[in-house]
């Protein structure tokens, strides 16, 4: 799993980066960091179910954060078509 996000050139990290992506229909998979706050996430696991997206979830925003190739945090993360 850590591969597919970690490899790919296609990809967007945070919140509304995420859900612009979502809105376009330009998602393949979303990453959601299970401690992320509720409130950020559920947007954008409500966009994934209306849309039939498979929903990955990760241990903690610091690890997203490391698999993604990034120093801070993350909540959440997509890879694009």
């Amino acid at each position: 799993m850590d591969d597919l996000i970690t490899n790919s050139r296609n990809k967007v990290v945070g919140t509304k980066q995420t859900i612009k992506a979502l809105e376009n229909d330009e998602v393949l998979k979303v990453y959601i960091a299970r401690d992320a706050d509720e409130k950020i996430v559920q947007p954008v696991i409500y966009l994934c179910e209306a849309n039939n997206i498979e929903l990955l979830y990760v241990e903690s925003m610091q690890q997203l954060g490391k698999i993604c190739g990034i120093k801070v945090k993350a909540a959440v993360a997509a890879i694009k078509v």
